[in-house]
């Protein structure tokens, strides 16, 4: 997506123009413009020219973001921090302060004077011509202040794009222009010798209407411009923390280095209490590393050699030298403030009914407010009366606080996410992750830890647990196995050194064996170890209870003595199971989905608490599976691996936890910068809060114009005898949108790690699966079995075979009908038969 700078727009219905006039280009596929931060994104093959020029030809200026090809990672974070600092409400503030000394002046001659005689110069008195003359000059000049209505309105209404600032031109100028012609009226009175007729026309006067009028839309402009400046505030600060400079070693000194000169393979250094200036790589020392910048997470995380590093992380402890490894618009926070800006580009759905109303808002507002002027004159009411109420509709009239409605809350919703280490790409994203009714959860290293560690030490009688550790250690010392690296890893927690062996040699697929001093050393699995040691009763009941658990026994002997089991598995993460607790409180049905066995994964999830376990899936069948749930509702897929990728793009969200690949984080729609299972709840409360201030907003700005616009017109003058002043109008106007943008900053207070507010949601429908078995012949061994199933679960309508070499049978789950002659089709081109 293309992103580019507008000009000149000042409500909603200046961003649906200009967002109609690109979107008619040849080859742009899509549009998006961003009220709240001046941008726009396009995506397509349209030129960069034709963008600009068709912007310009309606009205407003663009200019591409970044346009400069030399423009420096530093340079271009810069230009996108001076991009977000408010520059319009110190402007807004000048203005007011100018208007409101020049309309008090002209509201104590209007009012105090006129209404209740209060004192002027002696030049004044018995004179109303003079009074209108000062009257139109402090008038006049409070319009000069405001002349950027007058220049954007009528510039707009000249180019058939008539705007917010039209409205508030038009009410202003038929205010002093009606105010003009009684001038005139009286002066002709008071030639005529009339003098009682002309200073009945005092009280025909809307002077102070019209400068009244400008100077209330300011008020509300420059709240509005600061309370829109407070939803970028999570940007700015993400902005403010790239470091400046970079101490880098060069032939053993530390110069310090600009950071846009910083090159990938340099080698820097970090002292306690510094910034880590890029992405690198720990080549020497240890430290204690403060991410919360990054990551909300605020307890330090420890790193030693080999350990990675971010960018505007503070290092806290110890002196560090690293390798750069990503520099630039590269770095794990340029990519978080890229990713945050392009989400505040981008459009909600809900957002698509705003958008709407606003293209057409203004030019039926005018519509109204010339219908309601001629019907007062053909009920019989005088010109000033009619106009009052025309003047009336036009100024209460607020096209913003429906443009502003959706994306401010977007904005700061996007924030909280970001400083929370919640990144969601486009604000459908935020907006859809709330809506989740089921939950697909990857096992390894999403609900569990994703590294097997011992849980488990069972000595036998005879046999203390430190030496059956201790030969457990010295056997899996040389050992480059998963599982061996958990009891290299346990050993070492116990302050164990291991011992030398000699004669090491792994038996493929069984267990390790070596020599220490005059006895043999074996470890292994129950088939193994069976074959040199005895397995009583006991010890096989005791790895069988280990098995129901999700976890793997190994098996331990010296000589033909056995002398233990040490049971490992890989482990739920701490706060999984109230994760999975949380989200079914709020009615979220909770799948995992694993390619690990059945007996593992059952293990799992009775610990997790999930409502659902599929396992034995392939990477493809994990697609499948999605696609089946979809039937049922809303699905959010959570992963953090390549074989996750295709569910992540097949759900509904796509949702990647922790580092994750870089695949499987191109492929989600919501990353996730930790490895807590918790901040999936958290993206949800945080959807869910965020939508709800959309709605809020919306139907305030719907109300607000549904009732507002005729009560301006008088329709309850008849009823109820409510009759608007055109100054009340514009005051309301100029609080509508204040009261939009400061109901969306509400979302900075609230807690998205509580659950103390969860709702239940509409459950997901149940889907009946579809199932065949079909009978198969041929199948020898597990190698057969799983060829069976892996070519089943190729086809696109099924989700699952469970396939059975000894029953010879494949049970196969669908999501969609498929004929029985491909399925048989299938199966027999293995080299099986298939027999019904």
């Amino acid at each position: 997506m293309k992103q580019y700078n507008v000009t000149g727009m000042s409500c909603a219905a200046c961003s649906a123009r200009v967002e109609k006039a690109v979107s008619a280009l040849d080859g742009v596929t899509a549009c998006s413009v961003s009220l709240l931060m001046g941008s726009m994104g396009v995506e397509g093959t349209a030129s960069e020219t034709a963008v600009i020029a068709a912007v310009e030809a309606a009205g407003y200026g663009a200019s591409v973001k970044g346009s400069a090809a030399a423009e420096s990672s530093t340079a271009a974070s810069q230009a996108d921090a001076d991009a977000l600092v408010d520059h319009e409400t110190p402007k807004l503030k000048r203005r007011l302060i100018a208007s409101l000394g020049f309309l008090m002046a002209l509201m104590y001659v209007s009012m105090g004077h006129t209404m209740w005689n209060w004192p002027l110069p002696a030049f004044f008195e018995g004179n109303p011509v003079a009074v209108g003359l000062l009257q139109l000059l402090l008038s006049a000049v409070v319009m000069v202040i405001n002349q950027k209505f007058f220049i954007s309105g009528f510039k707009g209404l000249v180019k058939g794009a008539p705007n917010m600032d039209t409205l508030v031109a038009m009410g202003s100028a038929a205010s002093f222009g009606y105010s003009v012609y009684a001038l005139f009226a009286m002066t002709g009175a008071q030639a005529a010798g009339d003098a009682a007729h002309a200073a009945h026309y005092l009280h025909e006067f809307y002077f102070e209407s019209a400068a009244m009028i400008l100077t209330l839309i300011t008020v509300g402009k420059m709240l509005e411009a600061r309370s829109k400046g407070k939803t970028t505030d999570a940007l700015k600060s993400l902005m403010k923390l790239s470091p400046k400079t970079a101490i880098l070693l060069v032939d053993g000194q530390e110069i310090e280095t600009p950071i846009e000169q910083v090159r990938t393979g340099d080698v820097f250094v970090v002292r306690p209490g510094e910034h880590i200036p890029v992405d690198g790589q720990v080549l020497e020392g240890d430290s204690a590393v403060d991410e919360s910048a990054l990551t909300g997470e605020s307890i330090p995380v420890d790193k030693a050699v080999g350990s990675t590093v971010s960018a505007a992380t503070t290092n806290q402890s110890g002196y560090l030298r690293c390798r750069a490894t990503r520099v630039g618009q590269d770095t794990t926070l340029s990519q978080i403030i890229r990713m945050v800006s392009d989400a505040a580009a981008t459009k909600a759905p809900i957002a698509k009914i705003a958008d709407k109303v606003s293209g057409v808002f203004v030019p039926v507002v005018l519509t109204i407010a010339a219908i309601t002027v001629l019907g007062w004159l053909l009920c019989g009411e005088t010109i000033g009366f009619a106009l009052a109420r025309g003047i009336s509709v036009l100024v209460i009239s607020c096209p913003c606080a429906l443009g502003l409605a959706t994306p401010v809350a977007i904005m700061v919703g996007n924030g909280v996410g970001a400083q929370n280490g919640i990144l969601f790409k486009t604000a459908a994203s935020l907006e859809t992750t709330g809506k989740s009714q089921i939950v697909v959860l990857d096992k390894t290293g999403t609900l569990t830890n994703g590294s097997p560690q011992v849980t488990d030490v069972q000595p036998v009688d005879g046999v203390s647990a430190e030496e059956l550790l201790g030969v457990a250690y010295a056997l899996e010392a040389k050992s480059e196995h998963p599982l061996a690296k958990a009891i290299i890893s346990h050993g070492r927690e116990k302050g164990l050194s291991p011992v030398a062996v000699e004669g090491f040699q792994a038996v493929s697929g069984n267990g390790l064996t070596a020599r220490l001093g005059e006895s043999t050393l074996r470890g292994g699995n129950f088939a193994y170890l069976s074959q040199y040691a005895r397995m009583d009763t006991q010890i096989r009941t005791a790895a069988d209870e280990l098995a129901a658990q999700g976890k793997t026994p190994l098996f331990f002997s010296r000589d033909e003595q056995l002398l233990g089991i040490i049971a490992v598995a890989d482990t739920l993460k701490p706060d999984s199971q109230q994760a999975v607790a949380e989200m079914k409180n709020m009615g979220i049905r909770v799948v995992m989905l694993t390619g690990d066995n059945c007996r593992t994964a059952e293990a799992i999830g009775r610990q997790a608490g999930v409502d659902e376990v599929i396992a034995d899936v392939l990477p493809q069948g994990k697609e499948a599976v999605v696609r089946h749930l979809q039937a049922s509702g809303q699905v959010a897929m959570v992963g953090n691996g390549i074989n996750d990728a295709p569910a992540l793009t097949r759900a509904d969200m796509g949702i990647a936890i922790g580092a994750g690949t870089d695949v499987a984080i191109d492929a989600a729609d919501v990353v996730l910068m930790n490895s807590r299972l918790s901040d999936v709840t958290a993206a949800i409360r945080l959807s869910r809060a965020t939508l709800r201030n959309i709605r809020q907003n919306l139907f305030w700005a719907f109300c607000y114009n549904v009732i507002g616009i005729p009560l301006a017109a008088g329709v309850f003058i008849g009823l109820l005898g409510w009759k608007l002043n055109p100054m009340f109008g514009a005051a309301a106007m100029s609080l509508s949108s204040f009261c939009v943008v400061s109901n969306a900053l509400r979302l900075n207070l609230i807690d998205i790690h509580s659950a103390r507010k969860d709702r239940k949601i509409k459950p997901a429908k149940e889907v009946e699966p579809m199932e065949k078995t079909m009978k198969i012949e041929g199948m020898m061994c597990g190698h057969c079995s799983g060829c069976v199933k892996k070519v089943l679960e190729e086809l696109p309508q099924v989700v699952e075979a469970v396939v059975s070499h000894e029953t010879g049978t494949a049970v196969i789950t669908l999501n969609a009908p498929v004929d029985d002659a491909l399925l048989k089709k299938t199966v027999e081109d293995q080299g099986y038969t298939v027999i019904g």
